[in-house]
């Protein structure tokens, strides 16, 4: 069995202040003279995607994660990284954001494959990231389990044809 991990809420908690990510972003885009309405930062995220504008956007966001990755907090679903192998890490948040939580938390080593965000042409609920993780990790998809936190995971995991377990009950298992 290979299990691939989501990040933020599952390994570790990023140090983010995520309405304060969105005013940036919302922020830069201003800055460009584009100003449209939005209730979430992703509905920004996509925003600036169909507007041309991503880089902005995405780099805004992928600093705010960096900070806060080096501040994170360590979750006890971390400690069962060395039990399960291969494993695999497979997040919204970017990737570089991912390595460096990973590395602040001496979990480096466990994750042989790091999907974030930017490291393919779309982002979790597609499943183009997980399976490019599941691909790193040299298995078959009936083989794996995702575990996250959060219904766009159940849905990536869905969409991918893998098996999901929210992290309490992994946790628990």
């Amino acid at each position: 069995m290979a299990v691939v991990y989501d990040l933020d809420g599952t390994l570790v908690r990023l140090a983010v202040d995520w309405a304060a990510v969105t005013d940036d972003c919302v922020a830069v885009l201003a800055d460009r003279g584009i100003e449209f309405e939005y209730e979430t930062l992703w509905d920004v995220y996509e925003y600036a995607r169909d507007a041309g504008q991503l880089d902005i956007v995405e780099e805004t966001i992928a600093r705010h994660e960096r900070e806060g990755a080096r501040s994170s907090e360590r979750l006890d679903c971390a400690d069962l990284l060395a039990r399960d192998a291969p494993v695999a890490v497979c997040s919204l948040n970017s990737q570089r954001a991912c390595e460096i939580a990973l590395d602040s938390h001496d979990l480096s080593a466990h994750a042989s494959a790091i999907v974030g965000r930017d490291t393919v042409e779309t982002e979790k609920p597609d499943p183009e990231p997980l399976r490019t993780a599941i691909d790193a990790l040299g298995v078959d998809p009936e083989q794996v389990t995702f575990v996250g936190d959060g219904e766009r995971d159940e849905l990536t995991a869905d969409r991918a044809g893998v098996a999901f377990s929210y992290v309490e009950p992994w946790l628990a298992a």
